[in-house]
């Protein structure tokens, strides 16, 4: 599941890099026509430095698509294996899992609260439990010592909902003492501020599988000590 997890952040920071280069690159490109028009074509030494400005815009538009759009094409596209299965056999499945892994030897609790019993969800019932496990995880590598991560899961309206709580705890993060199941760098990155709309980098998992099924992934702002979540919503039937 850490490597899972590497994967999707990888690729998550991908295609961030993509999106935000293309925007500076295309003001580049633009300011070079108008500069065009304004310089004196028979300045030989103005048009080589024109005819720079374009290749290095060129080279790094190609440098985008060739590496960067390419190498994040495998979680781009998530192909999932659908199948009816019980929501409340995924819940139980991810929080034991992570409970042994991490929770147990941070000494951190995991409360759920949900009915659910014999609900089920068509979808990728591995995708979506590796999804609850990152979200935990998270969860629990953000708790201090001794804290409860509250877990709260219900089906409404054909979607299924699972939310996480906690309380952010920067120093949690960065005590390198604890025992943890991400890198320093994503968790140095998770104490950042975020734009609107945008997740820490190591939730990349969570978001793509909620977004191939048709659901979404939403992170809470929150400040060092101020409650968190992390919601995690999809429809219980194929879109």
């Amino acid at each position: 599941m850490r490597a899972e997890t590497a994967l999707f952040m990888r690729d998550h920071v991908l295609s961030l890099v993509s999106h935000d280069l293309r925007s500076p690159l295309n003001a580049i490109h633009s300011w070079a026509y108008v500069l065009e028009r304004k310089l004196d074509p028979a300045d030989a030494a103005a048009q080589r430095a024109l005819a720079g400005i374009r290749s290095g815009v060129d080279q790094q538009v190609q440098l985008l698509e060739q590496a960067v759009d390419t190498t994040r094409a495998e979680t781009k596209a998530l192909a999932l294996r659908r199948e009816g299965f019980t929501v409340r056999a995924a819940l139980e499945r991810a929080s034991d899992d992570i409970r042994r892994a991490l929770g147990a030897a941070r000494n951190v609790t995991i409360a759920i609260d949900s009915r659910l019993e014999g609900q089920s969800c068509d979808g990728d019932s591995e995708r979506l439990t590796e999804a609850l496990w990152v979200m935990l995880a998270f969860a629990i590598e953000a708790s201090a010592p001794g804290e409860t991560v509250k877990l709260a899961s219900s089906i409404d309206g054909g979607f299924w909902r699972t939310e996480v709580a906690y309380t952010m705890s920067f120093a949690a993060l960065r005590d390198a003492e604890l025992p943890h199941a991400f890198e320093p760098f994503a968790r140095k990155q998770a104490q950042q501020p975020r734009e609107a709309g945008r997740i820490a980098w190591v939730l990349a998992l969570a978001q793509r599988v909620a977004l191939a099924h048709g659901g979404t992934f939403e992170q809470s702002a929150a400040g060092d000590g101020e409650p968190s979540s992390l919601v995690l919503r999809v429809p219980t039937a194929a879109v």
